[in-house]
Order: structure tokens, then C-alpha cells, then sequence
């Protein structure tokens, strides 16, 4: 394991040691695959990580204009796994889909024609996609692990690639990018790497809430003064938060550790499930107001503020009618 730039480069079995002690705060609900485009293979000579990752975090600060690199992880064609945005953060790479994923950038060009992915590369990306999938609980299905072609790069709406659609994570991606694709080609051997089950039980989950400030401080006891968590001192704006306890004001954030963040910082979430085969997000909460994207069935979305049969996207100002929503 090395660190260079701020960014930490693992093997896949230290990538799998460093992602079962690690501890996220915000809810993680889907996981995101794209490739790099360019850098392709031929910028790559199997000791440059560092210095392409960085090459990629100046791009998306200065060119892109964002506060980091976009994506969670890079995965390069040796195997190695090098970490990018801090985990708390959402990620920037698929406009409106951002805010409960994990963000996977693969090292290449894979439209037909172009990279041939390598053993390495492969392997790595089903065992971390299997590892994130066990971390979070993410079922293995094109509802919670996408491909960014998916998605219409204005409004982020889901159109399963049909229109203003990028190729990325590639034409030849796993045989292919399209939603089949992916489900006869990618996700069975990520179900072959899944250890033990996915739990989908949530029975243990008090409640959601919405971080409403910049930053919030997460500390190991339920008050101002004590020590914050040695792993993740802070979540971020529009982080979604699950509380297993209340008290005195403070919630407690994780079910197998002492995290607590003050109350008064954050404003109650409702977890939703889209109903509709594509739901419309409004401007505003009626049909009168204009169409900002759109979401499909079975996508879990979170909601901070009921008015009439519309419902506030978390910390956002787009809406969604109650109507096709399943609580």
C-alpha cells in the first residue's frame, strides 16, 4: 500500500482489508461504473498511478471546475485500486445521481475497437464491485449497479441509452453497455464474488436524516465536547444519514459503533422507492412547473418535505409527485 498526491494505492486483498475497516456515514445506495476514456492504455506504463490519478483530479478542478477529483476509485490495468474523492463526499460524475453512490473510473478506452481490458483489470473490477456490493448492501441488480451510458447527460434523467448519452464505461465493456448487457455479461460474475448474503433489512434503522449544513462533525459520544471519530470526522451537505438511536438531541449513526451527530444540524429524510416505469422531477411541486430529469422504477430516492402530493428531493429544490412513490 503507497500514498502519494493525497491518493493511496492497494492491491485488490489490501483494497478488501482497508474497505472492511473503513466507516462511511452517508447512506450508499448504488454503484456507479465508467472508464476513463482518455487516459487510455497508452498513457499507462504500469508505474504512472499517482501521477495520472493526479492528472485527472487537476482536469476535473481546473477544466470541469469541480472541488475534486470525480470518482471514488480508479482501477487501473494492473489490477491496482487507487482512492480518489474521500468517501463522504458524493461523487461528480453522473449529473443528478450522485448523491448515494460510489463512483468507479477504469482505467481505458473500452468501446469496440479500442483497449482490451486486461485479466487484472477485470478480476479487480467484479471483486470490488462484489466487495462494495457486501460493504453496503447493495443488491446485485441494474437498479443499484449502473453504467453511465444509462443516463442523459443533461438532465441525468435514465433513458437506458437512447439519447445524449456518453458510450462510457464502453461499447465493449463487459461485451457491452446496455442494461442486457450488463445483466447477462457483468452482474452474475459479480453474484459468484459475493461473500455471504446481502442484507436488506433495515428493521434496525430508527430513521433517516439529511445532513443540512456544510460540514457536520461525527463524534464518538453524544456531545459537543467529545473527541471526533478517528476515521471520518465529518459528513458532508446532503449526506443522508441513518440514526439508530436518539439522545438529548444527538443521533447516533452507526449500529455497531459510538457515532453521534447533533440533532440540530440535520432535517428528517423519508426513503422512497419510484413506483412509476419513469417518474418526471419537477422544478416545483406541481405538474405546471418544468421537467428537471427524470427517475425510474425501482431507484430509492430520499425525501425531506411533504406539500399536497409532492415531495422535496433531500436538500434540492426538484420534486416528485407522492402519487408514484412507494414509502
Amino acid at each position: 500500500m503507497e500514498t502519494k498526491y493525497g491518493f493511496t494505492k492497494m492491491s485488490l486483498a489490501e483494497f478488501a482489508m482497508w474497505l472492511s475497516g473503513l466507516r462511511v456515514s452517508r447512506t450508499v445506495v448504488q454503484i456507479q461504473h465508467h472508464h476513463t476514456y482518455n487516459p487510455s492504455y497508452i498513457l499507462f506504463n504500469k508505474s504512472n498511478h499517482f501521477e495520472r490519478q493526479k492528472a485527472m483530479r487537476d482536469y476535473h478542478i481546473n477544466s470541469n471546475g469541480w472541488a475534486d477529483i470525480g470518482q471514488h476509485f480508479t482501477i487501473f490495468p494492473d489490477g491496482s485500486i487507487v482512492t480518489g474523492r474521500n468517501m463522504e463526499k458524493s461523487s461528480a460524475c453522473i449529473y443528478g445521481q450522485n448523491s448515494k453512490a460510489v463512483c468507479i473510473e477504469n482505467f481505458g478506452n473500452f468501446d469496440v475497437g479500442k483497449d482490451v481490458m486486461t485479466t487484472e483489470q477485470k478480476q479487480c473490477i467484479i471483486e470490488v464491485t462484489a466487495l462494495l456490493c457486501s460493504k453496503f448492501n447493495i443488491p446485485v441488480s441494474t437498479d443499484y449497479i449502473v453504467y453511465h451510458h444509462w443516463f442523459d447527460l443533461s438532465t441525468g434523467a435514465r433513458n437506458n441509452g437512447t439519447k445524449n448519452n456518453k458510450s462510457c464505461p464502453g461499447t465493449n465493456f463487459f461485451g457491452g453497455n446496455k442494461v442486457l448487457n450488463c445483466q447477462q455479461n457483468f452482474l452474475p460474475l459479480v453474484t459468484e464474488k459475493i461473500r455471504g448474503s446481502i442484507k436488506t433489512d433495515a428493521s434496525k434503522v430508527l430513521k433517516y436524516v439529511c445532513v443540512s449544513t456544510e460540514t457536520l462533525n461525527v463524534r464518538i459520544l453524544p456531545n459537543s465536547s467529545s473527541p471526533k471519530a478517528p476515521e471520518g470526522s465529518t459528513v458532508q451537505l446532503g449526506a443522508i444519514l441513518r440514526v439508530y438511536q436518539e439522545k438529548e438531541g444527538w443521533l447516533k449513526i452507526s449500529g455497531s459503533n459510538s457515532r453521534w451527530v447533533s440533532a440540530k444540524y440535520t432535517i428528517e429524510a423519508t426513503r422512497a422507492i419510484i413506483n412509476a416505469t419513469t417518474l418526471n422531477i419537477r422544478t416545483g411541486p406541481g405538474a405546471a412547473y418544468p421537467k428537471d430529469g427524470s427517475l425510474s422504477k425501482g431507484q430509492i430516492v430520499f425525501v425531506t418535505e411533504f406539500r399536497d402530493s409532492w415531495c422535496k428531493l433531500a436538500m434540492e429544490e426538484r420534486w416528485l409527485s407522492k402519487n408514484f412513490l412507494k414509502f
